[in-house]
This record gives C-alpha cells, structure tokens and sequence, in this order.
C-alpha cells in the first residue's frame, strides 16, 4: 500500500484501535500494549519536528493513543496538512537518538503502524464475537 493510502486511512484506523479498546478488547497479550503507546508518541514527534505541531502527551499506556485524538480533533486540518507536507518533502530530516532521519520516512512508518494495528485489532474482536477464549485464560490456571 502507498503512503497516500496510509494516510487517508488513518483517521479511520486510530478510531477502529479506539473503538476496540473502549469494547474492552485485551491488549495485554500482544506486542500492541508495548509498541502502541511508542508509536503514538514517535508520530507526536514527527509531527512537533518535522511539522511544527505541539503535541504534548501527559498519559501512560495504551491510554496514549486517546489522548492524541483528542488532541489531534481539536486541530485536525492544521495536522492533516502538516502530515500532507511531511510526505511531500523528500528532503526534510529529524532528529532522533540514532541521528537524523527523513521526517517522510519517520511519518510513513507510523501510518503503516497504525494500518497494521488496526487490521490487527479488527482480527481480535472478530475472534472475540465468535467466542474464541481468550489466550492468557489458559496461561493463568
């Protein structure tokens, strides 16, 4: 899939990853609990870099990603086009602890993240209206 499409669906994905989790779908037996929150937080710094956004993220968790959409919904067309002129250039760079890396790229990853996350958790709840027992049930006793 090209970045463009990662991009027009990621509205959709982060309410798809919400809406599960307000569900109550469990996370704690997937690497989603660990790598959405880093996610969440790198996209926030592609954006506040690469963009010139000002997100600042307080919560903890998973609980990170909510906190980005609301965030994210009180500016939305002021962030969508920022992301919009992130993919746009091919020359701009960002640091990180690693060194500096191309903001597009950086963003690019994250939508594929959260495409991925999404397609993951729409996995888990169809799993779940079917019955299918929960994998640490067993672990448990």
């Amino acid at each position: 899939m090209e970045a463009q499409a990662y991009y027009q669906q990621f509205e959709r994905n982060v309410r798809i990853i919400l809406d599960a989790l307000a569900s109550g779908l469990d996370l704690r037996t997937t690497s989603l609990e660990t790598s959405l929150p880093i996610e969440v937080y790198v996209l926030c710094e592609v954006l506040n870099q690469g963009a010139g956004e000002d997100f600042a993220l307080t919560a903890t968790g998973v609980a990170r990603l909510a906190e980005f959409q609301q965030q994210f919904m009180k500016h939305e067309g002021q962030t969508l086009a920022a992301m919009e002129r992130v993919l746009a250039d091919k020359r701009g760079t960002m640091r990180t602890p690693e060194g500096r890396v191309l903001a597009k790229e950086m963003l690019i990853r994250r939508l594929e993240f959260f495409n991925e996350a999404a397609r993951q958790v729409n996995v888990m709840r169809t799993q779940q209206a079917l019955g299918s027992p929960s994998q640490y049930e067993g672990v448990n006793k």
